[in-house]
């Protein structure tokens, strides 16, 4: 149940990896509600930032993993499972958005 010494940091370090990636796409674009709100007008532009962020986080996961050789294979995983979820979530807003019938939020 509980981890030898020399296992101690993993859990810690997955977190890290998937927190960073996380913050790496948020700060890139806005939300997937955002996204599924407004699809109409926001889709082409919104998806663009989801694909840099994305990228961005995947270097500065993979730098950090290269730097903390120790829990590279954590810092990598805890990265590649939020990067999954977050381009699931806005996919699936994306999509959910330009389905629907419902008015937008923005008006231009």
């Amino acid at each position: 149940m509980f981890s030898s010494a020399r296992d101690a940091g993993n859990g810690i370090a997955f977190l890290i990896g998937a927190a960073s990636m996380a913050e790496f796409v948020a700060k890139a674009c806005s939300s997937p509600q955002t996204l599924e709100t407004n699809a109409g007008k926001r889709a082409p532009t919104m998806w663009k930032w989801v694909n840099l962020g994305i990228i961005e986080g995947t270097l500065l996961v993979a730098i950090s993993a290269a730097i903390d050789k120790k829990f590279a294979a954590y810092i990598l995983a805890g990265g590649l499972a939020e990067g999954l979820i977050t381009y699931a979530e806005y996919w699936h807003g994306k999509q959910s958005g330009l389905a629907s019938a419902e008015p937008e939020t923005e008006q231009y």
